[in-house]
Parts: structure tokens; sequence; C-alpha cells
């Protein structure tokens, strides 16, 4: 075999490209080379064959010693290094073999040119391609290859043009000894609050998963999860709920699995360990591959990949709901717009549960497979999924992508140049165009305030401005709860239990704020004369009787309590701040209360079961002397009167 093509097919696009016939005009004669330096080099060519590319390597550069314009070695090293993805290396040697005899190289222009985009010269990769691609004697098969490489160095440099990169720099940092090993470790998976991360270790052949805590900024040394989790079996590509106490995960040629990979799922237990996995049943489970998985914040949608039938391609991205009553539904196609003829995987979804990470080699792209983000429109649809450009794309495959609660800093697994061994997970930050919304949270425990005992309750996130439910979870047995608030709404937060007055608050954040979470431990008041809560999500103008649009959600609310409590009657007062005159205060507060019973009248509660009060000033929750205190007594209080 001709060992200057041999060495070229160790770039992979080579290998059915270089079968047309070209007429030299080169001064080159591979017959005149130094008889020892192609001895060795039939040496390289033998350790290639063999894999040993480290090795291939060190034997060509004895041959180069032996004679410097040894063109064909520097062809072969530069096919080695490409497929080693050392692209500037394979660069250097391509240009050295061109500056030799750009004749007796010509051939290699493709190749070449795939390099230059490994190496981000987009530009030059094109102005190579179509060089290439007015080589005489072209065949089809090198036609299309040069042609699909052309359209995708168009496609960086226009990605380019609409997505200027600035000040940004693309500088991914390895996480260190605590993660990362000399084996592989990749698929990283972190809480909402960024201090827990479970990930994947692969040790010869056997994956299992591995935790680590970020203590004072420093993530601990990893260890293998508690539990019954890691077994002799195959399982990965986990994913941790936000709040920590869910894990699902693929497991694959399990004795009870429904396929070849089915998804499972393992619960947190008080002692700090997980369950033993269950599997997530035939409705979700089919006898093709699930893989992949991803749990929305409020643990109510799993995101997963699946070969299933129905889909629009190989792998397509699909949703399972979960039921009222626990279990999950059928699962749903995300549809065409961000599924494709070709594979879909890695779905992440993140905190602020709108923007939704994968990775595709059916949308246009750099290379290989692509990571891409789509944004949820409603329920039931995603905007065109966009590419999350080069650097963090590059034209070989990319895997998954994860993104904390900041909505920029990110983890994902790469073999860089600074590796403990193979993969290691690294960080980075986010462009700002490519950004999720950044998410809060809140959280805290419900419970009864009498008995100070933990209460299962619902919990639920409303847009003020669109009534929209943003999120309804129920807390675990003892009442704990974890919420989301991405950033850029105003939130009305209720809790509800029956037999209970329901807890009102809300949360601007129209604005950016510089709290992480808030913690807010409830304490629910039994339905009994006497029991009063502040209703937090009723707007009046300043001066104004006429309640807004984004009260209405709370009204609604307590006139649903009404209807659930036949018997209940209760007081509306209205407070103000100690701003102007005691009597137009005191008028204020009582038309303000009048607007309440008013409306709660509208939605057919008898107006015997309701009363209003104003009380002006007269009884304050707070000091006058800030504009937080005039706020906390500015309210609309409900007052039980019987039951």
């Amino acid at each position: 075999m001709n060992k200057k093509f041999f060495f070229s097919c160790l770039c992979s696009t080579v290998l059915t490209l270089l079968i047309f016939n070209t007429t030299y005009g080169q001064w080159y004669d591979p017959d005149e080379v130094n008889k020892k330096a192609r001895d060795i080099y039939s040496t390289a060519y033998d350790a290639a064959a063999d894999g040993k590319y480290t090795e291939s390597l060190k034997y060509l550069s004895e041959a180069l010693k032996l004679d410097a314009k040894f063109v064909e070695v520097y062809l072969s090293r530069a096919g080695i290094y490409a497929d080693m993805r050392n692209y500037n290396e394979s660069v250097n040697d391509f240009e050295k073999a061109f500056e030799l005899d750009a004749a007796f190289s010509s051939t290699y222009l493709l190749p070449y040119s795939i390099s230059l985009a490994g190496t981000g010269k987009f530009e030059k990769a094109l102005t190579t391609v179509n060089e290439f691609l007015k080589t005489p004697g072209l065949n089809e098969q090198s036609k299309r290859a040069g042609s699909y490489r052309k359209s995708t160095y168009e496609f960086a440099l226009t990605y380019a043009g609409k997505h200027p990169a600035g000040n940004y720099k693309f500088a991914p940092q390895n996480l260190g000894d605590s993660i990362n090993s000399k084996a592989l470790e990749y698929y990283p998976s972190i809480t909402i609050d960024g201090k827990k991360m479970i990930f994947t270790r692969r040790i010869s052949d056997d994956e299992d998963f591995y935790e680590s805590s970020l203590v004072d900024g420093r993530w601990s040394k990893a260890v293998p999860v508690g539990g019954k989790i890691n077994t002799n079996l195959n399982e990965g590509a986990q994913n941790i709920s936000q709040d920590g106490q869910w894990l699902v995960f693929t497991g694959c040629n399990y004795p009870e699995g429904h396929g070849n990979c089915d998804l499972y799922i393992a619960y947190k237990t008080k002692a700090g360990n997980w369950t033993e996995p269950e599997n997530l049943g035939p409705i979700v489970n089919t006898d093709f591959w699930e893989s992949s998985p991803s749990l929305s914040p409020d643990k109510k949608d799993l995101y997963f990949s699946s070969s299933q039938p129905g889909g629009y391609g190989g792998r397509d991205i699909w949703v399972t709901h979960r039921n009222g009553n626990g279990k999950w539904g059928r699962p749903q196609n995300l549809g065409d717009v961000v599924n494709t003829k070709a594979d879909e995987a890695c779905a992440f979804i993140h905190a602020d549960n709108q923007t939704l990470y994968f990775n595709s080699n059916g949308h246009m792209g750099y290379g290989l497979t692509d990571l891409f983000l789509t944004k949820k429109i409603n329920d039931s649809t995603w905007s065109e999924p966009e590419n999350l450009g080069y650097p963090i794309n590059t034209i070989d495959d990319e895997g998954s992508l994860i993104v904390a609660s900041d909505g920029k800093t990110s983890y994902y697994a790469s073999d860089g140049g600074d590796s403990k061994g193979g993969l290691d997970i690294y960080t980075f930050q986010l462009r700002d165009d490519i950004r999720a919304a950044k998410t809060l949270w809140v959280k805290g425990r419900v419970s009864d305030k009498k008995t100070n005992n933990g209460l299962p309750s619902t919990v639920e996130l409303t847009d003020i401005d669109t009534r929209r439910i943003i999120s309804r979870i129920q807390t675990d047995e003892d009442g704990n709860y974890l919420v989301t608030l991405p950033e850029g709404k105003d939130y009305a937060f209720n809790v509800n239990r029956k037999g209970y007055l329901f807890y009102s608050d809300n949360f601007s954040l129209i604005k950016n704020t510089t709290d992480s979470f808030f913690t807010v431990n409830i304490p629910l008041q039994p339905i009994e004369a006497g029991a009063a809560i502040v209703l937090k999500n009723i707007f009046f103008d300043v001066n104004e009787t006429a309640l807004k649009a984004s009260s209405l959600s709370e009204l609604d609310k307590v006139a649903g309590l009404l209807a659930d409590n036949p018997k209940l009657a209760i007081q509306i007062s209205g407070h103000t701040d100690n701003v102007g005159k005691d009597a137009d205060n005191i008028t204020l507060s009582l038309n303000r209360a009048k607007a309440v019973t008013t409306y709660l009248v509208s939605k057919g509660i008898n107006i015997k079961r309701l009363s209003s009060k104003g009380f002006g000033a007269a009884k304050p929750i707070a000091k006058n002397d800030s504009e937080d205190g005039k706020m906390m007594n500015r309210r609309t209080e409900l007052h039980v009167v019987s039951n």
C-alpha cells in the first residue's frame, strides 16, 4: 500500500476523497527519498496501523531528521495530528508540505481545510475548500464531501457575523483532582445551589456515579454515591433534581428492562443514601433506546432522548409529564422544530424551566454533533434551535452541557490539553446571548402553626402580570419544598392545604437582584375564628381604590377558599401607611376593603359572609420611617369571623 495514502486516511474524511486523477507538476519524487528515512517511514506506518499514534509520530520525526524535505512525512503527520484533534500541529505540517511542493500536496486540500476549521480559521478554510472543488476530475463523492464542508464553513462565518464575540473569551477550567482522575469523568449534574455534583466515572469498562460537595469554594474529594445505585451493570447519563432529592439515570441491559437502555429513578433517604432504583415502567420505557434524562425544576416534566417509533429521525427528544397521582404519562415528542431526521440527545432543562440545551447532528452546524438551545414558548411549542457557536461547538462531536442556576456557568466533559486522563469535567462561562435566565429559588418547610408538624401541601408560583401558573408542586411528606424563581418577572407565591388558610407572598424579580435564594418557612393556620392572613398580592395604584388586574389571581384564591368552606365568614380589612390625613386614610382603606368584597360577590360569594373595615394607619405592623416599612403597612388582610 502507498504509505502516502494510508496516512492521509488517518484523517477520516480523506478515506474516500482522494480518488481522482491528478497530474502532478512537481519537483518532489518519492523515489529519491533517503532509503533509511523510507524504512523508518514504513515503521511509522506499522505503528499507526496498530493505533499507536504517539509512537508513529516519533518515527516520523526521526525520518525528517534524515530527510528534511520528505513531503509525505509532513502530510502523513498532519493526518495523524488531525485524527488526534491537534489541529494546530496538523495545519503546520500541511502548510510545510504545501511550501515544499504545492502540486504534489494538492490532493490534501480538503483535509487541510478541515484542520484549518479545527483551529477556527473558517475564512481560510472556505478559500481552501473552494480551491479543492475546482480540482479537475473530482468524483461525485469528493464533490459532495467538499460541498458539505463548504456549507459548514459558510455557516461558521455567517454565525460569527450575527453573534460577534466582543470581549467574550472561551476559557474552560479543569475542575481539578477532587473531581477528575486518570479515569474518564463525564456527564456532570448539579443541584440548584451548585453545592452538589454527581457525575459518571468509568474505570476500565465499569461506569459508576460519584458525588462531590462544594465547600468554601472547593470541591470535596469525589466518592461513590451511597445506596444501591452503582452496580456491575451499565448505568450512566444521570440527572439529579434541582432540590437534590431525586436521581434519574439510564440503565442498560438490566434484567427487568424493557429495552436495551431504560430510564430509572432513585430517591434520597433521610440518611443521605439513595433508594434502590425503580424502572419508570412500560409507558415511558419501550423496546427501543431511552437515555439522557433531565428533570424540570418542579419535577413534573422529564425530558429524554429515545429511538422509539413516532419520532422524526434516529433519536428524538421526548417529554413525559408526571400526573397528579405521581405516575408518569405517555411521552410526547417535542416536535419537528427541535427534532430532525438525524439524532437529538443530551437534553438539559435549565432551572428557569424555559431553556432547553441539547445536542444534534441534524441542525446546521460546524461539522458533526453540535450543542443547541431552544426556549419554551408554551407547553407544546419551542423556539427555533440556536447553535451555541464556536468555540463551544467545533468541527468534532460535542456531548452534554449543563448550565447552573445563574444562567451562565456551564459544565461539560472534554479531553482538553490539561486533562488528568481522557475526558475530564470542565467549567466555563456562556456568552451573554446564549444564557438562560438567572434563576433564584425559595425553599423552606410548611407546617401547622399550632403543632409545628410538617404539612404536605401545594405550592404555587404565578406570574402576576399574565396570571399564568409557572409551577405547582407538592411538598414532601415533611412539608419541605423548593421552587425556582427565574428573574425578569413578578410572582405571586401561595401555599394551599385543605382545612387551612392559604399562605400569600410575592417576589418582585423584574429588576436584577443579588440574592440567590430565599428561605421561607410557612406556618399554615387552621381555618378557625380569629385566624388571619395578609393578602400580599392585592394591589392598588397610589390613593386609588380600584383593584389592579394583577390582584385577580389572589382574589380568585380567596373566592375558592370561601367556595370550599361554605360556612366560612370573613372580614376584609384595609390598612395604610401614615402619609396623609387620618380621616382620608380610613376612608381609603375602607373603600379598598369594599372593592375586595365586591369582587368576591361577583364571583358568587354571598354578601352575608363578607364584611369590610378600614383602619387607616391605626394598626401598623412595621415602622413608617422607611419605604419598606410603609409598604408593609399598606396591606389588605383576611380575618376569619366564623367557620
